[in-house]
């Protein structure tokens, strides 16, 4: 499968509760698209720490925007906006970056002469396609399902019978 190098989504928003929801959903249609299925749960999870953040220590109506990028080897989700103060990582953690720290590979912040900028990124190689096609099965499973064989009568043993006299009980 060939993979069309870098590929690239970005979306200019104004950050709201209700537009988070909405640009999950548009960033889960997009790995989809790039056959990136494996991400989308701690893709959208990380954008959503951000544009929370943003929604948070912005204010409301803030306009950002928001990118993907994917060079075929790794995925780069960046969050810009116009706000003038810098993220902190806090040591009491639970959210925020640490979170977005704990599902990304690498992440990082850098100041713009409009705002920041706080991006992370995910090791995501080029998907391959599964084919559809039954295999084999595996040696021993078609064994394990067989009935157990039959005992030939040369090998069981000959018992001899006892004469019809009961033994003496004492």
């Amino acid at each position: 499968m060939t993979v069309q190098l870098d590929r690239h989504y970005s979306v200019e928003l104004q950050v709201s509760a209700e537009r988070v929801c909405q640009l999950r959903r548009i960033i889960a249609a997009h790995l989809r698209h790039w056959s990136l299925e494996l991400h989308i749960r701690p893709v959208c999870r990380g954008v959503e720490e951000l544009l929370t953040n943003v929604h948070r220590h912005v204010g409301d109506n803030n306009n950002c925007v928001v990118e993907l990028r994917w060079s075929g080897r790794h995925l780069t989700v960046s969050v810009a906006d116009n706000g003038a103060e810098m993220p902190r990582l806090l040591s009491t953690g639970g959210g925020g970056l640490s979170r977005v720290m704990a599902l990304s590979d690498s992440w990082g912040t850098c100041r713009t002469s409009e705002g920041k900028v706080v991006w992370f990124t995910r090791y995501a190689k080029e998907p391959r396609t599964v084919e559809l096609v039954p295999t084999a099965p595996l040696p021993g499973v078609l064994e394990s399902r067989r009935p157990p064989a039959a005992v030939p009568e040369a090998a069981v043993p000959e018992t001899t019978a006892a004469p019809d006299t009961a033994p003496a009980l004492v």
